[in-house]
């Protein structure tokens, strides 16, 4: 027995207790993956031994235990699969991490706080609901300004409107006080009348069962003239202010002239909210067809349908309920005045009724409006989905996806290359990275606001260091014993 295997003993054993001995010092160190030593025989050409040596230091990638932090940027690497966050330093150079304890610079990039290095991963797609997933990988960045407005373009109506609602001035009679002009100009005289549709009849007697005569043409208090034809119709409506009992034209500003009305808030180029409201007029039916139509105004203002200003789109409904037209959106637009301070762009708002969505059935009405576009919103915080998706919340209610995190796998991960600042490097022997969305291509998935801990045993690993400990205690005894030989051998001399 020489003095080499003993010694090469107490380096094995000496190793064997720095890598105990540094699992133990990063027992707290979140994302730390615990290692072990492998050792081999070493021989020469002869049959004895001549000591041991260390073959290799495995890392355990197992994963560790999950805590619930609360932090913002806290994420952890959790679920089946593999998984590394991938780190850029200021050289551009690339490594691997476990470690998600993360934060934002003053520059808002969103770093790794045990190395300040950039968290790299996928921007945002262009309509802000998903990552990009297979673009390059970037430096993410977190967005601190406001969420862009959204002017509303669509709203789809879903409601029954009542079959059995009383069409619009044909619930009574009407009186107005007109004075005949000609054939045979008389005083200011009461007459009557009844309105249905588009169609006002005038009577002489409040019972209405006597219609006006034909070819009479009259005046009213306001100056306006009439002319009658045949069965009493009249060549014009009657206007509100000089009716009574039954109004003959729609006015937003008078309940009576319409059945239901749908207050809807709208926005536009600038995020500034409207309130559009749409006035349902049920009207005589036409056709073998049952009418509704409906007059749109915003802000108290008429808006356009067709290009139409103050103009009203007639719904048809068939004898089962059934909307028959319009089969298309319905165009409605508002230009807003030049005059003001900040003008918004023209509004235009599709409006959609068919589908199956807006019915007529002897049931009451029970509108839900679903409509797109929002106002600005102030940037209040970012949640980290399972995805990796990184998703910012702003005040204004709504949230947007700003960008998504990329995670790494290796063939081989027991070939990477460990670094300072709890990082890992590529080689050959671990294989080129493949990196993709949490949850896919093998990769684990993710749980914000949690960390990884370090999967050191603290218990083994005190238990690995007793024995380590004894190794190396025997592996010097083997040398004192040399040593006593030695001894011998010179004394005999």
């Amino acid at each position: 027995m020489g003095f080499g295997q003993g010694l090469s003993g107490l380096n094995a054993a000496s190793q064997n207790l720095d890598v105990i001995g540094n699992d133990i010092a990063n027992s707290q160190t979140v994302g730390y993956k615990g290692s072990s030593i492998a050792f081999a025989d070493v021989y020469a050409t002869s049959q004895v031994g001549l000591g041991v040596g260390v073959a290799n230091v495995i890392q355990d990638y197992s994963s560790g235990d999950i805590s619930t932090t609360g932090g913002q940027y806290d994420v952890a690497i959790s679920g089946v699969g593999q998984g590394f966050f991938v780190l850029q330093d200021s050289s551009g150079n690339t490594f691997y991490t476990r470690n998600g304890q993360l934060n934002v610079d003053s520059n808002f990039n969103l770093v790794n706080v045990s190395n300040g290095m950039k968290v790299m991963g996928y921007p945002a797609n262009s309509t802000f609901t998903a990552a990009s997933v297979g673009a390059n990988l970037q430096p993410i960045t977190i967005p601190q300004g406001n969420m862009l407005p959204t002017a509303t373009s669509t709203v789809t109506v879903q409601t029954n409107l009542n079959a059995n609602a009383t069409p619009f001035g044909a619930n009574g009679v009407g009186s107005v006080m007109l004075t005949e002009t000609a054939p045979t100009p008389t005083a200011s005289t009461a007459y009557y009348y009844k309105v249905s549709g588009t169609t006002t009849t005038l009577y002489t007697d409040a019972a209405a069962t006597t219609t006006a005569a034909a070819g009479i043409s009259f005046t009213d208090s306001a100056g306006n003239t009439y002319t009658t034809a045949a069965g009493g119709v009249l060549s014009a409506s009657i206007p509100n202010s000089v009716a009574s009992a039954v109004p003959s034209t729609f006015s937003p500003n008078d309940s009576t002239t319409y059945t239901n009305a749908i207050p809807t808030t709208v926005y536009d180029s600038l995020g500034n909210s409207h309130q559009m409201i749409q006035y349902f007029v049920k009207s005589a039916s036409s056709g073998g067809n049952s009418v509704y139509n409906v007059y749109y105004y915003l802000d108290g203002n008429a808006m356009t349908v067709g290009g139409v200003s103050g103009a009203a789109q007639q719904l048809n409904f068939n004898s089962s309920g059934t909307l028959i037209s319009p089969s298309s959106p319905v165009a409605v637009g508002y230009t807003f005045p030049t005059g003001t301070t900040s003008p918004a762009q023209p509004l235009a708002v599709s409006v959609n009724y068919g589908g199956g969505n807006v019915t007529q059935y002897g049931s009451s009405f029970n509108p839900h409006i679903v409509a797109n576009g929002n106002a600005s919103g102030d940037y209040t915080g970012v949640t980290i989905a399972a995805n990796g998706n990184l998703v910012a919340s702003y005040s204004n209610g709504l949230t947007q996806v700003v960008g998504g995190l990329a995670l790494a796998r290796f063939n081989n991960p027991e070939g990477l290359s460990p670094g300072s600042g709890n990082v890992w490097t590529q080689t050959e022997a671990s294989g080129q990275a493949t990196t993709g969305a949490p949850g896919t291509v093998g990769l684990a998935s993710l749980k914000s606001q949690a960390l990884e801990q370090s999967n050191v045993n603290l218990s083994t690993a005190l238990v690995n260091l007793i024995i380590a400990q004894r190794t190396y205690q025997a592996n010097a005894q083997t040398i004192k014993a040399q040593d006593t030989v030695v001894q011998n051998l010179l004394n005999m001399g």
